[in-house]
């Protein structure tokens, strides 16, 4: 019974959370755009959750940069001893560069 209300609470809370955002982005569009951009025109509420669902199928998550991708490399590097870390750091393309200069 517990985790029925808990995934109620948490999809509404979901639903809550995408119209605020859909808020927040038809008020900074129609605040920003149009007055940097003669030609651009104010949006609706449909058109921002729209302008949404685009950013997010080409930047990926909203969860931001990496999600837990990110987490499991963080988690490897600090499982390196600092003579893989080295080595990791000079073998990557930041090495190569250096490398060169020396």
């Amino acid at each position: 019974m517990r985790s029925k209300a808990r995934i109620a609470g948490k999809a509404i809370l979901f639903l809550v959370a995408i119209a605020a955002l859909g808020a927040v982005v038809m008020l900074l569009w129609n605040a920003v755009v149009p007055a940097l951009f003669g030609t651009a025109r104010p949006i609706d509420y449909l058109h921002a959750l729209g302008l949404l669902l685009l950013s997010r199928i080409l930047f990926g998550s909203f969860r931001g940069r990496g999600g837990w991708h990110h987490h499991r490399h963080w988690e490897k590097w600090h499982a390196m001893s600092k003579e893989e870390r080295e080595k990791l750091v000079h073998s990557g393309p930041w090495g190569r560069h250096r490398g060169a200069e020396e």
